[in-house]
């Protein structure tokens, strides 16, 4: 029972404590219930965000927000039709190249598997890779047919793909030039006592704010220079991995382990057991090695360090709860978590006995 009192006047004794607590529940309510529905707001909100920074430079130079906001956004624009209409085609034409290629990957495979008995007699029997075989066809088999059932439903869903295209634009600039008009109104719902909720926020702007702008800039950078390393290598579908490797910075530790798979089979399938498959590996490896250990430190020097355990804790729990968005989300929401943590009101420490 003393436990309980002291955890009720350390906390819900506490107005500011209580308003944080409402204001993190409604904030939550609201991602849960129409978290799907409101996905482009969302969407909006976040491309605002990142854009926010480069306002603030601008007007660092005296250049009113009107202009900021416009400047920013036709560079905005003109980096999405880059993407549509400059990098979007190569990257599915590749995609296409090496769905066909897939037979003559899977054939290769079973070949080197049938290979193993008489390579290997004492560690695998012929029978055991007839399964693996035949499991496998069945695997990719039904993964072929899950190919295909998205590229249907993304068919389908083309008409909404373009609505989101011109109102998402349409969204992040209003974010932007109705910045200050959007804030004052949320605010005017809040009340007047809530030191605790903008100390939370105003460590979660600065933490968040340089988080994403830092991994925007890393993945501009891990992909151009894989994408540059594979070319000079000779590597198929080098622009497909290099943006896979770029973008698999979102999710640490884990992001990287996973894209190592396609890219060591590709070079693997494509160069076979030859000095050229090693500099692919070890290309990739020298990579992974200078984003660790050089490009984060120095992005990232502004951002408080988060456990790994922590980060992994962070992917697993969110990506649990709203999938693909929750992984991509995942070290933003833990910042979020380690900010409330750290304004959180902690017991006092006890006198020592006498």
């Amino acid at each position: 029972m003393n436990l309980l009192r002291d955890w009720y006047q350390r906390t819900l004794s506490n107005p500011q404590v209580v308003i944080l607590a409402l204001s993190l529940l409604g904030v939550l309510l609201l991602f849960v219930v129409a978290g799907k529905t409101l996905a482009p707001v969302f969407a909006a909100v976040v491309l605002a965000y990142l854009l926010e920074g480069l306002i603030n430079r601008f007007e660092q130079l005296s250049i009113p927000r009107l202009l900021s906001v416009l400047l920013v956004f036709i560079g905005f624009l003109g980096g999405v039709l880059l993407l549509l209409f400059g990098l979007a085609p190569l990257l599915s034409r590749q995609v296409t190249q090496l769905v066909q290629q897939l037979p003559n990957y899977i054939s290769q495979g079973q070949e080197l598997l049938q290979r193993l008995p008489e390579l290997y007699p004492q560690l695998i029997s012929t029978s055991q890779t007839e399964e693996l075989t035949n499991r496998l066809g069945a695997d990719l088999a039904g993964f072929s047919q899950q190919i295909l059932a998205w590229s249907w439903s993304s068919a389908l869903s083309l008409i909404s793909l373009l609505v989101l295209l011109v109102l998402v634009p349409l969204m992040v600039f209003f974010f932007l030039k109705d910045k200050v008009l959007i804030i004052n109104w949320l605010t005017t719902y809040l009340p007047k006592d809530r030191e605790l909720v903008t100390s939370v926020w105003s460590e979660v702007d600065r933490q968040i704010g340089n988080y994403v702008r830092g991994k925007v800039l890393e993945i501009l950078i891990v992909g151009a220079v894989t994408w540059a390393t594979f070319s000079f290598l000779g590597l198929q579908y080098a622009l497909l991995l290099a943006t896979l490797t770029g973008l698999s910075v979102l999710i640490p530790f884990i992001g990287a382990a996973v894209i190592t798979i396609p890219v060591a089979l590709v070079g693997f399938f494509q160069f076979g057991w030859s000095s050229e498959f090693f500099w692919v590996v070890a290309a990739y490896g020298i990579i992974q090695a200078l984003d660790g250990n050089v490009l984060v430190p120095l992005l990232f020097s502004e951002v408080n360090d988060l456990h790994p355990v922590a980060i992994i804790i962070a992917v697993f729990f969110f990506g649990g709860i709203w999938g693909f968005w929750g992984v991509f989300f995942a070290i933003p929401l833990a910042t979020v978590v380690n900010a409330v943590l750290r304004a959180w009101p902690r017991r006092a420490e006890l006198p020592e006995a006498g």
